[in-house]
């Protein structure tokens, strides 16, 4: 039970995840009977003991979790683990979204921890989706009033952090760019080996009879076979050519349009190439084996690097924003996705067809300067336009042109959200603001025309504030937006919108409605 001055927190469904529990306990012991007894080492017995056994481990973990608030501070219980937390060492308290970058995955709401040493700490409850309980937000705001009345928060706000953050790690796109890249080293280490095999395969002439035996690998050799069967297989697996007697070689492994081609009985002529069948030839079909060549290996290892590129750039933006606080929404990677999108259009192409030679060539050359030229000044303006600007600034400060824009007679319409539901934006119908040709409003399009508008209440309205988004605002708003605190008679609503077009929008809020009715206001800029 919960009461004001203690909060626990135990797992919802809690016989559920004793039942599990127990078949956890039957799987480990029927996993146990199968490896002991059992005829094989892997059977299905055996792997379904194994999972069941995992179900159990994990359902004993959950089971067993509890988080219990009170004025001394936070008591974590785990499984293997106790731990206590007063509240003069917690700075503040954060929702953690987890799976928010998923269509499919649920979305997980849970409460983490900042502790004053800089360091977080993920409590295993109370937590919201995947089935858990939906009392979160009330839990949520027992936890925060007791911090306030025992503790010392750091922030007047609710911090939630997110995959758009500055306060996520950026230790998966780290591990995901080191991924790309090692293989791409080790197929780049492998082309010239590949291009050598390429270049003596193309200048093979057949065997002769004065061919001295130990060259014999080096030379062409045919020899006649009969096939005895074909065995085709689905696509994306072998297909097999047997051969009468084993002879030259047992079996050959085709694609399965060769293995369809050929028939039982037929007379093929095989060449052997380094002790290897490089090409089967029958009355009906030819099958040649693939050599793979310096320049497709080549083009596959760039890709490789342009493709690990972009969680790198994804990393920069990390490391480039660790001075914002952890719940402020980062710029977006993609600018740097088209850099690299640039890039390729140039360095595909010349890595295929200067594949060997790429510092001998002129032509090579040149096409090389032209666009590495090209790729740093996409990548220049990529670091420009992922750049985090503070409220206030050039963009967001509005100037005489754009004041003139929004008359009276003109209607613009300018791409702003309200993120709260009221009466002039209901249900969050809005995508849009009117300026001009008569009072501000709300509208579902962008124009022409005013159909389905809604006026909105100037008169009540007060700017108090304008800051960058935060996790908190939603994954909807796109991070190049600001965000206007507003005050409705009390009631706090925001507005997002463009830093230029929400400095026009707030210019018309502080100068008041069509009918000369006027709230002044100063918003101030929050980083």
């Amino acid at each position: 039970m919960s009461n004001a001055e203690e909060v626990v927190c135990r797992p919802s469904r809690r016989r559920v995840l004793w039942s599990c529990v127990g078949l956890g306990a039957v799987g480990v012991a029927l996993a146990a009977v199968r490896a002991v007894y059992g005829q094989r080492l892997l059977d299905v017995w055996l792997g379904s003991g194994v999972l069941l056994a995992g179900l159990g481990i994990a359902s004993l973990l959950a089971v067993t979790a509890e988080v219990t608030a009170d004025a001394h501070g936070l008591r974590v219980r785990k499984l293997l683990r106790r731990r206590n937390v007063p509240w003069q060492d917690v700075a503040d308290l954060r929702v953690r979204l987890l799976h928010a970058n998923s269509s499919r995955a649920p979305e997980v709401r849970r409460v983490s921890l900042l502790l004053r040493n800089g360091r977080s700490m993920l409590l295993p409850l109370p937590q919201e989706g995947s089935g858990h309980a939906s009392d979160f937000d009330a839990t949520l705001a027992a936890l925060r009033a007791l911090h306030r009345r025992y503790g010392a928060p750091a922030s007047g706000h609710l911090p939630v952090v997110s995959y758009r953050t500055a306060g996520r790690g950026w230790a998966g796109s780290l591990a995901a760019c080191v991924l790309l890249l090692v293989p791409a080293g080790g197929i780049a280490y492998s082309v010239p080996d590949i291009a050598s095999y390429e270049q003596a395969w193309q200048a093979a002439t057949p065997c002769t009879a004065g061919t001295p035996a130990g060259e014999r690998a080096a030379c062409l050799t045919t020899r006649p076979a009969v096939v005895a069967r074909t065995e085709v297989r689905p696509a994306r697996q072998r297909s097999w050519l047997y051969f009468a007697e084993g002879r030259p070689v047992p079996r050959l492994a085709v694609s399965d349009e060769a293995a369809q081609a050929f028939r039982p009985g037929e007379r093929v002529e095989l060449t052997v190439w380094r002790g290897e069948v490089m090409r089967a030839a029958g009355p009906h079909h030819v099958w040649r084996a693939h050599v793979p060549t310096a320049r497709s290996v080549l083009v596959v290892a760039v890709g490789l690097v342009l493709a690990a590129g972009y969680p790198g750039a994804r990393v920069l933006l990390r490391l480039r924003g660790r001075r914002l606080p952890d719940d402020e929404v980062l710029p977006s990677a993609l600018p740097f996705a088209g850099a690299l999108v640039g890039t390729a259009l140039w360095l595909l192409p010349l890595c295929y067809v200067h594949a060997t030679d790429l510092l001998d060539s002129p032509v090579a050359l040149a096409w090389a300067a032209v666009g590495v030229l090209c790729t740093v000044g996409m990548v220049a303006s990529a670091w420009r336009a992922t750049g985090v600007r503070p409220p206030g600034g050039p963009e967001g400060a509005g100037g005489e042109a754009v004041a003139a824009d929004a008359s009276a007679d003109a209607e613009v319409f300018v791409a702003a959200r309200f993120l709260e539901h009221t009466d002039y934006n209901p249900h969050h119908f809005g995508t849009h603001i009117v300026l001009g040709g008569g009072p501000l409003a709300v509208t579902p399009h962008a124009g022409p025309g005013r159909f389905a508008a809604k006026r909105i209440p100037v008169e009540r309205l007060t700017v108090t504030g304008v800051r960058r988004p935060r996790g908190g605002d939603g994954d909807g708003i796109p991070s190049s937006w600001h965000i206007a605190e507003l005050d409705d008679a009390g009631v706090p609503v925001r507005l997002a919108a463009a830093p230029a077009d929400l400095a026009r929008i707030i210019r018309r809020l502080s100068a008041g409605d069509s009918e000369g009715r006027s709230r002044p206001a100063e918003p101030r800029a929050e980083s």
